[in-house]
């Protein structure tokens, strides 16, 4: 780990556990502090102190939906970055949306399609 600097947080948010598993498995070895949620809203009550760089969500997870936490992240950190998943719709889900995920991905997605997308938000 580098000392100047502190690994950069990324929550994984998805309620299917296989999923947050793989996300895991990808993005730790390349040296991101991952934390993982099932829920949502546990994810969202645990955002404004954790501070994560990235957030990563499903679209469709129950109660609250990808685009409902993308939204309440927003509105405490306008400048939040935002990675939604999804199997079962595409980006015309947020088309209309007032507030938008950085990137969009379909799953199931490549690895390499996660960790380019993460380090490339990251960066920017």
């Amino acid at each position: 780990m580098n000392s100047s600097k502190t690994k950069a947080v990324v929550f994984v948010v998805d309620d299917e556990p296989m999923l947050l598993e793989l996300a895991e498995a990808i993005l730790k070895p390349i040296g991101y502090n991952v934390r993982t949620f099932r829920d949502p809203e546990l994810a969202l009550k645990e955002f404004p102190a954790a501070r994560p760089e990235v957030i990563v969500t499903d679209y469709a997870m129950g109660r609250m939906s990808g685009m409902d936490l993308i939204r309440e992240c927003r509105r405490l950190n306008p400048k939040q970055k935002m990675v939604l998943l999804s199997g079962s719709v595409d980006e015309q889900v947020f088309a209309d949306a007032p507030v938008k995920p950085d990137r969009f991905m379909s799953k199931p997605y490549q690895i390499h399609e996660l960790t380019d997308c993460i380090r490339t938000l990251i960066a920017a």
